[in-house]
């Protein structure tokens, strides 16, 4: 076994592509231990081999135990990790970015920094939500305004299409029992779309706290972009749920979003999305995908690192 200074870091040319992995794994009761690049799952009926560059988000829920050598590898393959319970998703921990470039996270800092701009990637991601209104000239309480409406409309839709008495949102946090079956059911589906919208952000480099819709909270871009997607797959998944039965609201929940999950892609349209959002004008790194350091200079002039420019008379 060789020792973490000993250890070679993985290239970029060798990790997994976000859009390309699994949204998300969930085991319980079982212990997870390393081999090679690759976790283990052991628990009474044998051992399970996951490559772990191919996982997302991997969630651990009631009587798990894993190692601190799979959580070296899954930090080293950027997968994020996060501590769940019987009946919803909490994101606790991740792996370091797949994206080696900065570009992506300089472009959400400036967007942001910049109230006129900040406004105008509201206004996109709300245009990606309702693709059928122009919310061009609204103002921010415009927007929230429209956006509540429109999640009203669609609790009430879906409600009509499943049969599922619907009385309104309702939600306790720290108590999951709360709520009645339909409630229960997007609740644990809106975690499940915070955990992989999380993975998804921290794999791209992207700043978790420097949100464009939310504020003040460190998952608050993790929130933004997880809502893109509420009405056409969180909430409607969630009532199909409830409407089949009120039993295990929560893990029957956490499947059928997994399954839709996979089947629209939607990994690879959240990379897509983020990357449309923060840098409309073009790609947030070459195509080869390698480290670039530079060194910042004056008027935005970005120079070669690793020289020594102590002896430069202009530059």
């Amino acid at each position: 076994m060789t020792t973490v200074a000993q250890r070679r870091a993985s290239s970029p040319r060798e990790l997994t592509r976000v859009a390309e992995r699994i949204s998300f794994i969930y085991l319980e009761r079982c212990i997870v231990h390393r081999d090679a690049n690759a976790i283990t799952a052991e628990d009474a009926d044998g051992t399970t081999h996951i490559p772990s560059a191919t996982i997302g988000t991997l969630l651990l829920g009631p009587g798990t135990r894993i190692t601190h050598q799979a959580m070296a590898v899954l930090a080293d393959s950027g997968a994020a990790v996060a501590w769940v319970g019987e009946h919803g998703v909490r994101y606790y921990a991740g792996g370091r970015a797949l994206n080696r470039s900065s570009a992506l996270v300089e472009a959400q800092a400036t967007r942001w920094a910049n109230r006129r701009t900040r406004l105008d990637v509201a206004r996109a991601m709300y245009r990606l939500r309702f693709p059928d209104e122009d919310p061009s000239g609204l103002t921010r309480q415009e927007l929230l305004g429209r956006e509540g409406r429109r999640l009203k409309e669609c609790y009430r839709l879906q409600a009509d299409r499943t049969g599922v008495p619907w009385n309104g949102r309702h939600y306790v946090p720290g108590d999951f029992t709360a709520g009645d079956a339909p409630n229960q059911a997007v609740t644990a589906a809106a975690q499940c779309m915070y955990g992989v919208a999380h993975a998804v952000v921290a794999a791209m480099g992207c700043a978790t706290g420097l949100g464009f819709v939310h504020s003040g909270h460190e998952l608050s871009f993790v929130l933004d972009v997880a809502d893109l997607y509420k009405t056409e797959i969180g909430i409607p998944v969630a009532f199909d749920v409830a409407a089949e039965s009120d039993q295990d609201v929560g893990s029957r929940t956490r499947r059928a979003l997994r399954d839709a999950i996979n089947k629209t892609g939607l990994l690879d349209r959240c990379v897509d999305d983020i990357k449309l959002l923060l840098l409309p004008d073009g790609p947030a790194a070459g195509p080869d995908g390698e480290d670039r350091v530079t060194l910042q200079s004056d008027r935005d002039v970005a120079v070669p690192a690793g020289r020594n420019y102590s002896d430069e008379a202009t530059w």
